[in-house]
């Protein structure tokens, strides 16, 4: 069973994807880390190199290819990306969803928290949601040239939908285990 994890920009899914993968012992695979790393050793910000990505295909190819190919030699895994559900259809597909104010405020708090610290110089919330609906904005446009995906945000093509707003960590993981259980081997 591979599980896929998507969704918007500080909604908590590499929480819960963490969380899922060491209650279950599987392995998690990060797209977005990946591409962090390609972006520094090309030293770009994510935004920067997600931009680059409009215009080359290379930038998001190596990234698709490498979960596609996880999903054939890999079981019982999670994957988290944005293409990730699209790119693996077989897969559990979860969206975690966030109000865009809740999760700027969330990002712009972790900063000095994760990975991000680094790539990501902002000054208020207000900035943060701006950077991140950029993001988003860039996001669209190379997942409808490249893969022909109309809106990786469209939770019609997903299995599980958990709105992360207002809840805690520890409730939004129960919630998950709760609405996977179906999915799950027996």
């Amino acid at each position: 069973m591979i599980i896929t994890f998507s969704g918007m920009p500080g909604s908590g899914k590499s929480t819960l994807a963490k969380s899922l993968a060491e209650e279950l012992g599987w392995k998690r695979y990060y797209m977005g880390g990946i591409m962090r790393d390609l972006a520094k050793k090309h030293d770009m910000s994510i935004i920067e190199y997600q931009k680059l990505g409009e215009q080359d295909p290379n930038i998001d190819k190596e990234i698709d290819d490498y979960q596609v190919n996880l999903s054939k030699s890999e079981d019982n895994i999670i994957i988290e990306g944005r293409t990730s559900a699209f790119l693996i259809p077989q897969s559990v597909k979860i969206f975690v969803d966030v109000d865009i104010d809740e999760a700027a405020k969330r990002v712009f708090n972790d900063l000095n928290k994760d990975e991000r610290s680094a790539e990501e110089k902002v000054q208020s919330p207000e900035e943060m949601k701006s950077k991140m609906l950029e993001r988003m904005d860039t996001e669209r446009k190379r997942y409808k040239k490249y893969h022909n995906i109309e809106d990786t945000y469209d939770k019609s093509k997903f299995d599980i939908i958990i709105d992360t707003t207002g809840k805690t960590k520890e409730e939004t993981f129960q919630i998950l285990k709760s609405r996977l259980k179906p999915y799950m081997k027996q």
